[in-house]
């Protein structure tokens, strides 16, 4: 794996704002509180959701800004990051707050999207401390259902690689994105890019995650100062 860093308060305004590292890839992730929910969400508790965009010099060629729609691209890697935080969540326990995790890809060199759910989680559980002081003190724990992380893998050149990086994934004969909380598996997107993939191979690819995603929460947890 690529060395995988969390460091949090790196922009001051927002809840929560963390610098995710995998390797060369670099996302910022704001969590924003907001004390609000959407309308189908009234009465119900609380909410959690994400954007995703690239900036436009996180690529080898500017990668330009989106106009009012967003590419299909980046409104499906949206919806999983938000999928997978809200598995972290018990929302009926947050009262109606909503909260925003914003995910911009500072530099790109492959798994921006398992580094944004990763990177996310931290800023929601900062989020989630922010909420529990408006509410009488309660800690972030109150309202997680458990840790989330994200990692890629693939095969290349017949070989399971964790973590890939631009010139691994460009070449993956199957790639996968696995998302676990707490031991159990939220998502997992697999393809074989170039071909089919075999039964073994694929336990092969998720045990390889699972212990990747032991390894990203470990450091999650090294840059909350928990255990």
């Amino acid at each position: 794996m690529r060395n995988v860093t969390f460091e949090r308060g790196f922009i001051k305004h927002p809840a929560g704002a963390v610098l995710a590292s995998f390797g060369d890839t670099r996302v910022l992730c704001t969590a924003t509180l907001e004390d609000s929910v959407p309308r189908f969400r009234e009465g119900k508790g609380g909410w959690v959701t994400a954007e995703y965009g690239m900036l436009p010099g996180s690529t080898n060629s500017r990668k330009r800004r989106p106009g009012v729609k967003k590419d299909g691209r980046s409104v499906e890697i949206q919806r999983l990051i938000g999928r997978s935080l809200r598995a972290a969540v018990n929302m009926e326990l947050m009262g109606e707050y909503s909260i925003w995790i914003d995910c911009d890809v500072l530099q790109a060199d492959g798994g921006t999207r398992t580094a944004a759910i990763s990177g996310g989680w931290v800023a929601l559980h900062d989020a989630l401390t922010e909420l529990g002081r408006r509410e009488g003190g309660k800690p972030a724990s109150h309202y997680l259902a458990g840790q989330v992380g994200a990692v890629s893998v693939g095969v290349v050149d017949g070989n399971v690689i964790c973590d890939l990086d631009y010139k691994h994934d460009s070449r993956a004969e199957v790639d996968m994105n696995v998302v676990m909380r707490d031991g159990n598996f939220v998502e997992v997107q697999g393809t074989g890019e170039q071909g089919v993939f075999s039964r073994q191979q694929m336990d092969a690819l998720l045990d390889s995650a699972a212990a990747g995603i032991d390894v990203i929460m470990a450091a999650q947890r090294a840059s909350l100062g928990i255990d």
